[in-house]
C-alpha cells in the first residue's frame, strides 16, 4: 500500500481528556477517531490492527476445537429476565423497546443468548461437551467512560460459552482455555500474567484472568517473587497473620473519650493493633432492598470491598450516611460485637478466628471493650481483608508484591447458574434431565489494540509488536520529487511484497521528511527504510523502532536484511 491512497489523519493534537499513551496515540496516529461518550470508530490503520488481533483469536479458538458462531447484538429482555440478571447489571445494561414496545437490551455478554441456542436443540450427554464462541459487538454503558478504547462503552469482544455432562470436564475446558488464552497473549507478543480473580456480575465458583503487565493498568495485581502466584487483588489470597495468642481476660469496659481510630485507641491502652478489630459499616445494595452490615476486620488490615460484598450476596456497597448509623443505631468509632443490634447482619474476616482477647468498642460513646472472646460467639466468618505488600504468599511462603495490569480476558467455571434459571437441560446417561454445567470464556478484542501501546510505546509514539503492527515496513523516501530515491523506493516496495512483507511507502510529494520521521515514529510501524542522501553512495538507513538503532544497508541487500530482522 502506498500512504499516499490511504487514510491516515495524523495529528500532533491528542484529545484533553487523554491520559493514556494507548488514549493519545491511536487518536493522534489516526487509528481511532471519538464518536461519543465511550464510542470510536476505528479508522484505516485501526481496523488492519483489530482484524490481525481478531484472526488470531480466531484461530486459536478453532485450534482449541470451539465452534464459531455469531449471535444478535440485540437482545430480547426477556431471556435477561429469565436468568435474572436484567435487575442485577444495574445501570450499565442498556434497555430500550421497539415500535411495539417490547423490551430489548444491547448485550454486553451472551449467556443468555446462548443457552437460549442450546436449550432444546442439544438433548443428550452423547451430544457433549460443546464450545461455542463469536467475536461481536457489545455495549455496557458505563457510568465514567474514559481511556479511550480501554473503557468504552461499546467495543468488540470474543467470548465463548461451553456445555457439559460432568465437572469435571467442564474443568478440562478451563484450562484448555487456559492455555488457548496464553497462546494468543503469547503471539500478540505481550508480557502477561493468568491471576485468581473475582466472578462479579457473570458468576461462578471459580475465574481467573489475563493481565497484560503495564504501569498504567487499572487493576492492582498482587503477585509472589519466588513462585507463580498471581491474583486480582480484589482475589488475592495471602498466608495468615499469626501471632502469640494472649491469656483469656475477663471483659472489661474502658473509658475511651473521644479515641475513635485504631491508632488512638490501641495507643492509649498500649497494646499491639494486631490485638484489636475494627468496624467497617457499609449500606448494602440487594436485588429488592437496601440493608446496613457491618464487617469487622483485625486492627491491622484493611476491609477489601469486593470480598465484602460477595460474603453477603449485595449487588453493590455504599458507605453508611450518619441517618443510616442513626437507624442502626450504630455509634462510629465505637462499633463492638458486644450487645450488637441484633437487626443488622455482622461478617467477620476468618482470621480472626480462635481470638480470644480482643480489644473492640462498646456500642457506647467513648467507650472500648478489652478480653472480648470472639470464641463464645456465634459468628459468621469470610475472607475480607485486602492482600498488603510484604504480606506472605500461602503457596509458596514468599513475599506478596504489587504490579498494575490491564484486563484482557476472563475465564469463568459458570456451573449451572443459567442453565437452571432458564431450564435447560440434557438426559444424562441414566435418562435423567441435568442441567447443562457451563463455563465461558471471554477476550477484549479491541481493548487489546489499546493494551499492545500501553506495555509498547516511548516519548514518541506507538510500538507495535510484529504480530499487530498495521505494516511491518515503512518505506520513506526522503524527496519524492527526485526520481532516483522514487524508484529506489519503488524497487524496495516491489521486493517486500513479493517476499510477503507488509510494507507502506511514504510516497507523499508534498510532505516534508522530517514530517515524514514523525508519523513514523508515531504511527510505529516496527521498521523504516529511509531512501535519502546516501542513496549516491548505493547506501540506504534501515531504522528499528523499538530501539530506534540505525544501520546503513546496500541497496541491493535491503530486502534480505529486512527478511533477516523479521524473522
Amino acid at each position: 500500500m502506498k500512504f499516499s491512497r490511504m487514510f491516515i489523519p495524523t495529528t500532533k493534537e491528542a484529545p484533553k481528556d487523554a491520559t493514556l499513551p494507548s488514549h493519545q496515540y491511536l487518536v493522534r496516529g489516526g487509528f481511532i477517531n471519538q464518536v461519543g461518550a465511550g464510542i470510536y470508530n476505528f479508522m484505516p490503520l485501526g481496523k488492519i490492527v483489530l482484524d490481525k488481533i481478531r484472526a488470531i483469536v480466531k484461530e486459536e479458538m478453532d485450534n482449541a476445537g470451539a465452534n464459531e458462531v455469531l449471535m444478535s447484538f440485540v437482545t430480547p429482555l426477556e431471556l435477561w429476565e429469565e436468568s435474572g440478571r436484567a435487575n442485577v447489571m444495574g445501570h450499565e445494561l442498556l434497555k430500550f423497546k421497539d415500535r411495539k414496545n417490547a423490551g430489548y437490551v444491547l448485550s454486553p455478554t451472551n449467556e443468555e443468548s446462548v443457552v437460549d441456542i442450546v436449550k432444546n436443540r442439544v438433548t443428550s450427554y452423547k451430544d457433549l461437551p460443546l464450545n461455542l464462541y463469536h467475536i461481536n459487538t457489545k455495549f455496557r454503558d458505563e457510568a465514567r467512560p474514559r481511556f479511550g478504547l480501554m473503557r468504552g462503552r461499546e467495543f468488540l469482544m470474543k467470548d465463548a460459552y461451553s456445555f457439559h455432562a460432568t465437572q469435571e470436564d467442564l474443568v478440562r475446558e478451563f484450562n484448555l482455555m487456559e492455555e488457548t488464552y496464553k497462546k494468543v497473549y503469547s503471539r500478540l507478543g505481550l508480557e502477561f500474567r493468568v491471576v485468581e480473580a473475582d466472578s462479579g456480575a457473570i458468576g461462578g465458583s471459580g475465574s481467573k484472568e489475563f493481565m497484560i503487565l503495564a504501569n498504567s493498568g487499572e487493576d492492582t495485581i498482587v503477585v509472589c517473587d519466588s513462585c507463580d502466584y498471581g491474583a486480582n487483588i480484589e482475589a488475592a489470597k495471602r498466608k495468615e497473620l499469626k501471632k502469640e495468642k494472649l491469656e483469656t481476660k475477663q471483659i472489661e469496659k474502658v473509658h475511651t473519650p473521644n479515641l475513635k481510630s485504631i491508632e488512638e485507641v490501641t495507643n492509649f491502652l498500649q497494646i499491639d493493633p494486631y490485638y484489636s478489630i475494627k468496624a467497617v459499616i457499609k449500606k448494602a445494595i440487594f436485588k429488592n432492598s437496601v440493608e446496613t452490615v457491618v464487617f469487622f476486620v483485625r486492627g491491622v488490615d484493611e476491609l477489601e470491598e469486593t470480598k465484602a460484598c460477595n460474603a453477603v450476596d449485595a449487588i453493590d456497597l455504599e458507605d453508611a450516611t450518619p441517618e443510616d448509623l442513626e437507624k442502626a443505631n450504630l455509634i462510629a468509632g465505637f462499633c463492638g460485637i458486644i450487645d450488637f443490634p441484633k437487626n443488622i447482619k455482622v461478617v467477620f474476616d476468618k482470621e480472626l478466628i480462635g481470638e480470644n482477647n480482643i480489644v473492640c468498642g462498646a456500642n457506647e460513646e467513648d467507650y472500648h471493650l478489652t478480653g472480648v472472646d470472639l470464641t463464645a460467639l456465634d459468628l459468621e466468618y469470610k475472607d475480607l481483608v485486602v492482600v498488603k505488600e510484604g504480606d506472605t504468599c500461602a503457596c509458596c511462603g514468599g513475599k506478596l508484591t504489587y504490579t498494575k495490569g490491564i484486563e484482557a480476558g476472563h475465564i469463568f467455571q459458570l456451573g449451572t447458574k443459567y442453565s437452571s434459571a432458564m431450564n435447560a437441560t440434557f438426559l444424562d446417561s441414566n435418562g435423567k434431565a441435568q442441567p447443562f454445567i457451563m463455563g465461558c470464556y471471554g477476550i477484549g478484542v479491541s481493548r487489546l489494540v489499546a493494551a499492545v501501546i500501553e506495555q509498547n510505546h516511548d516519548e514518541k509514539g506507538c510500538i507495535w509488536t510484529k504480530s499487530t503492527a498495521p505494516f511491518m515496513v515503512d518505506i520513506i523516501v526522503s524527496n519524492s520529487k527526485k526520481e532516483e530515491e522514487a524508484q529506489a523506493g519503488e524497487k524496495i516496495y516491489n521486493e517486500l511484497k513479493a517476499n510477503g512483507v507488509e510494507v507502506l511507502l511514504d510516497d507523499r510529494i508534498n510532505a516534508r521528511f522530517g514530517f515524514k520521521m514523525g508519523d513514523f515514529e508515531l504511527i510505529g510501524f516496527p521498521y523504516a527504510v529511509v531512501i535519502g542522501k546516501k542513496l549516491q553512495e548505493g547506501l540506504v538507513e534501515i531504522i528499528d523502532r523499538k530501539t530506534l538503532e540505525k544501520v546503513d544497508v546496500a541497496l541491493e541487500e535491503v530486502t534480505s536484511k529486512l527478511l533477516e530482522f523479521i524473522k
